[in-house]
């Protein structure tokens, strides 16, 4: 039986992002991995209640909020979208997540800076932060290799 994997909507192509541009994650182990049925989708700020399109939004690490660029607090949609998330792993026994890079939802090892002027820092989008604190590996686009090597072990 295979690893189970939570992936990112976005990442299939789904129209799921702030502003409705659709980039799926084109590479041949998705692909695979699909053919497989090992995927659980989910859009965490889609879940939690946001609609498509809507305004970006940063995580303000000072206040740990998320704000949209006009300055809406979405922090209860963004945390309601990651227990969703973390519910399904726990469900259906789910190890490890791949999720979209600088996402203030599903951002792994890097995120807006909060500024809304396109910087990016370290840190953790509100989805990866409580998948990762209950012991689910995250993964991003980036670090797709090492997912591969823990897989089915």
């Amino acid at each position: 039986m295979f690893d189970k994997i939570l992936i990112s909507h976005c990442f299939l192509g789904d129209n799921v992002r702030y502003n409705s541009e659709v980039m799926a994650f084109d590479h041949p182990l998705l692909v695979l991995w699909q053919q497989q049925d090992r995927f659980l989708a989910i859009c965490p700020e889609v879940a939690g209640g946001l609609r498509v399109p809507r305004e970006a939004a940063e995580l303000q690490l000072s206040s740990n909020s998320v704000i949209t660029v006009s300055g809406l607090n979405v922090s209860e949609q963004f945390i309601s979208g990651a227990k969703q998330a973390l519910t399904l792993c726990q469900k259906h026994h789910i190890r490890f997540a791949l999720l979209k890079e600088s996402s203030p939802s599903c951002g792994s090892t890097l995120i807006y800076d909060g500024s809304f002027s396109n910087k990016k820092i370290a840190g953790q989008g509100v989805t990866s932060q409580l998948l990762t604190q209950a012991g689910i590996r995250v993964f991003s686009e980036n670090n797709l290799e090492e997912l591969v090597k823990l897989l089915d072990k």
